[in-house]
């Protein structure tokens, strides 16, 4: 699933191509806004809040989208051949004279009243890349509940908005405990960083294709997607296996010798994650 990081770059490609513009064209590909006609409304910005895109619209309106999964965003000039997907996965296009974006398999798209926006993304913690980010509060937010796993709080967007299982799994590791160790139970310096810690690794990913947390040349992520090759920090070979609550299992890597704190029993540890972003 795409991260605050991806969704950022996804807005600014948006916003570049559409924001102070007339639309020429509009086409809504699910039943819901079949009859829904856009073009003649200029679009006033794309921003993006948390995981989620906010397209504001000339007279009030906003087109929220999320990505979810295997959801995409692209972007085309004029006479450019278009290359995200069959023609029935398209959900929406939205036209300007010289570009053309399209929303591909979005699960997520509804037009609301841009003074409606916060009954979509209300619910959302303090977002990691946007202005209302606050250090604080998130990590009061985190502190909430002191028996939940640290993986999962921090997954939990109401917490705080944009991480998603790629920086679970790096944070975890900078931290030097287990994405199951309670939150409750996270030594008090470590906690006091956590927040500014993932400010800091987002921030430095937004403009970047590949993302990288380690500093490491040709080693762009410390544990994900290297299961089971040896740790960069000490070469214990790290492991895999799935966190969640039994509805939505994720797959979570860790060194069990540089992270302390509970873990699921060895053995399964298999796979290898995908480095790009998006995953």
């Amino acid at each position: 699933m795409p991260e605050g990081d991806t969704v950022w770059q996804a807005a600014q490609r948006l916003h570049a191509a559409l924001a102070g513009r007339t639309l020429t064209r509009s086409d809504f590909r699910v039943p819901r806004y079949a009859t829904v006609d856009l073009t003649g409304r200029t679009v006033l910005d794309v921003t993006p809040r948390g995981k989620h895109l906010l397209t504001r619209i000339e007279g009030g309106l906003t087109l929220h989208s999320h990505l979810r999964m295997d959801g995409a965003w692209k972007v085309f000039a004029a006479g450019q051949r278009w290359s995200g997907g069959p023609a029935h996965q398209i959900r929406v296009i939205l036209g300007t004279a010289d570009r053309t974006a399209v929303g591909y398999r979005l699960p997520v798209l509804e037009l609301l009243r841009t003074a409606d926006e916060q009954r979509a993304v209300g619910h959302l913690g303090p977002d990691l890349l946007g202005p209302d980010w606050d250090p604080e509060q998130a990590l009061a937010n985190l502190r909430e509940d002191p028996a939940r796993p640290l993986g999962e709080a921090l997954l939990d967007q109401r917490n705080l908005a944009g991480i998603g299982n790629v920086y679970k799994c790096e944070l975890c590791f900078l931290l030097g405990v287990t994405p199951w160790l309670p939150v409750g139970e996270l030594p008090a310096d470590r906690a006091a960083k956590l927040p500014a810690l993932a400010q800091r690794l987002l921030e430095a990913n937004r403009d970047r294709p590949v993302r990288r947390t380690t500093g490491l040349r040709g080693q762009d992520l410390f544990v994900y997607g290297r299961a089971p090759r040896p740790c960069l920090r000490c070469g214990t070979s790290v492991r895999l296996a799935d966190q969640g609550d039994g509805s939505r299992e994720r797959p979570t890597y860790w060194c069990p010798a540089c992270q302390a704190g509970p873990a699921p029993r060895p053995g399964g540890f298999t796979g290898a994650g995908r480095r790009r972003k998006g995953t």
